[in-house]
């Protein structure tokens, strides 16, 4: 395919270089690198910071389909989002606190709520001034999303929340939630769910424990709700598993570029270790490795294929097993190229500080969880089977 970036785009490309070597200095300068995945949680205060700067320069919801400027972003074309994503990767800017708001929620209150909701909300995730964490899987119910348990009942105008949510990524960090809970006990699966905006300032009425991972961080949380106030609805009550649908939709697209450019770093990382510990000297290691380059090609290529189009109910599952499984495989080769040596941490382990990893032991660990959240592989290749392919659907 011909996929090339025109005068406009390499004008905006100069316009996002320049913003970024002036602004991203001194203390944001430390923060190069901080917020990778496995690492969600490091630095958090600087890099809320780090987004108040960027809402500065107009540089949050540049896809938002919206009139331009009208809550202080940028609007840009795909392509020029893909040149701003492109930039922030190249000048290592920290890793960002602020895009589930931006990136899921934003664009599903332009799509399903209303002008009140857009006018509350979107200023401030713009400014990056409100950051927002997902509500969406529970202990009983993480990829069976319509079997969910967290319950909501009427409350005035709003409603009240009671239930857990699990693997609520900077769930510590955000001012709201969204959540996914059933507002009418008697349906059943996708039915008589609702799609509620919870504010996470209830002191008594919400509390957020840490889940210490495998690799020794703690950026997922469980999430629970004792009567938390829910003020907001968006799209109506009831119509929680259409507005939710929609909002997954949007998880790829430019953020799978986005994602990608980070993982063509990673990847620079395996190599070059394999370069330095002279782990390419095997024919079997140094073939893993062109594989892996040669699929993030394919990826990619895959990704702009599909950029902006609609309708294609495969698409996210495809692009969910396609990079799954790549980022598992190569946290396996950060390893194997490392040899012995990868069973030894950076510093000697004492009873003060017996957990320490480098960053590429904290990618294999976090990678072994890729093919599991955000639906695992069986449930996407349920969801080719039967949305795609036409095929009788799996008794549950």
């Amino acid at each position: 395919m011909d996929f090339g970036f025109g005068e406009a785009d390499e004008g905006f490309r100069a316009e996002a270089r320049e913003w970024l070597t002036g602004h991203l200095v001194g203390p944001y300068a430390e923060l190069a690198g901080v917020g990778g995945p496995g690492s969600e949680h490091e630095g958090a205060e600087g890099r809320r910071d780090w987004e108040r700067e960027l809402g500065s320069g107009g540089w949050i919801g540049l896809g938002w389909d919206c009139a331009a400027g009208a809550y202080g972003n940028r609007v840009a074309s795909l392509t020029q989002q893909v040149v701003w994503a492109e930039e922030y990767a190249r000048a290592g800017a920290p890793g960002r606190v602020g895009h589930i708001g931006e990136n899921l929620l934003a664009p599903t209150l332009i799509a399903a709520g209303d002008e009140a909701q857009r006018r509350r909300f979107l200023p401030a995730i713009a400014r990056g001034e409100e950051l927002w964490c997902q509500g969406y899987s529970e202990p009983e119910a993480g990829s069976d999303l319509a079997g969910l348990r967290t319950a909501a009942v009427r409350d005035g105008g709003g409603y009240r929340v009671s239930g857990q949510k699990i693997w609520t990524s900077l769930a510590q960090e955000a001012d709201w939630c969204f959540v996914l809970a059933r507002t009418d006990r008697g349906e059943q699966r996708h039915r008589g769910l609702s799609f509620l905006l919870v504010p996470m300032d209830q002191p008594g009425r919400i509390e957020v424990r840490p889940i210490r991972q495998m690799s020794g961080t703690a950026e997922f949380n469980e999430v629970f709700f004792d009567g938390a106030r829910a003020p907001h609805v968006v799209g109506g009550e009831g119509a929680g598993w259409r507005v939710a649908m929609g909002l997954l939709a949007r998880e790829r697209g430019v953020s799978t570029l986005v994602q990608q450019i980070g993982f063509a770093a990673e990847l620079a990382a395996v190599i070059e270790a394999a370069v330095r510990g002279g782990a390419l000297r095997d024919p079997v290691l140094r073939d893993q490795l062109v594989r892996q380059w040669a699929e993030l090609k394919v990826m990619r290529w895959n990704a702009l294929r599909t950029l902006g189009a609609a309708g294609d109910a495969g698409a996210p599952s495809v692009a969910k097993l396609l990079w799954g499984g790549w980022h598992q495989r190569l946290g396996e080769l950060a390893m194997r190229v490392r040899g012995a040596a990868a069973a030894l941490g950076p510093v000697d382990w004492t009873a003060r500080a017996p957990y320490e990893l480098d960053a590429l032991q904290r990618l294999f660990l976090f990678t072994r969880a890729d093919t599991l959240y955000g639906g695992s592989d069986e449930i996407q290749r349920n969801i080719i089977a039967e949305r795609v392919l036409g095929l009788p659907r799996l008794e549950r």
